[in-house]
């Protein structure tokens, strides 16, 4: 109860304004990706288990650059993009990440993280099951993908909740009491990066 109690949304006095909708499924591919992370114009932060380079096709083109390409070009535009993440990433993830990252992209690993959110610009939300994977975010085919769940929303304060939330297990805030320092030695460790 003291980790619910830490992140306070009461929402009787605070009733969220702002669209909420529910996602399911492939619609993720759309409304997820392509109408909210890639329109990022401010600032994009992202919690995931796992992450892949999950491919996005260019809209009436052949191309289909990974998502972590998607990211690196949001960044070179002066996107802050911050990616929380799990696990190590998969093999054609780390290959991207390692062609080099802008300094306004970074990312960090916290092996307790489940969490699947996406805040755009701190005005719009996803909230739900779907990692960063093709499987997850619906681009893979529609035998392939999961079945999956979120809300988009727009309320602010769900929004500040996640926020603050984000920015908590970011900085470490949880880094102290954590009791799987075994499985992760170097509190928030940066991918290994390094060419190789």
């Amino acid at each position: 109860m003291d980790d619910l109690a830490s992140f306070p949304l009461d929402l009787a006095a605070a009733p969220p304004t702002g669209l909420v909708e529910l996602v399911a499924d492939a619609e993720h591919f759309q409304r997820v990706v392509r109408e909210g992370m890639l329109k990022a114009a401010v600032s994009l932060d992202l919690m995931t288990a796992d992450l892949k380079a999950m491919l996005v096709p260019r809209p009436g083109s052949r191309e289909a650059p990974s998502v972590i390409q998607h990211l690196v070009r949001l960044a070179r535009r002066g996107v802050e993009v911050r990616v929380l993440h799990a696990g190590v990433p998969s093999g054609p993830a780390l290959a991207e990440l390692r062609k080099g990252l802008p300094p306004t992209l970074t990312f960090r690993r916290c092996p307790r993280l489940h969490a699947k959110a996406v805040v755009i610009d701190a005005a719009s939300l996803y909230l739900g099951s779907a990692n960063l994977t093709g499987a997850g975010l619906g681009a893979k085919h529609a035998d392939k993908r999961n079945f999956e769940l979120g809300v988009l929303t727009t309320a602010p304060p769900l929004i500040d909740a996640v926020l603050d939330r984000f920015n908590q297990l970011w900085e470490g805030a949880r880094c102290q009491t954590c009791r799987r320092r075994e499985v992760c030695p170097e509190p928030l460790e940066e991918p290994d990066l390094t060419p190789g």
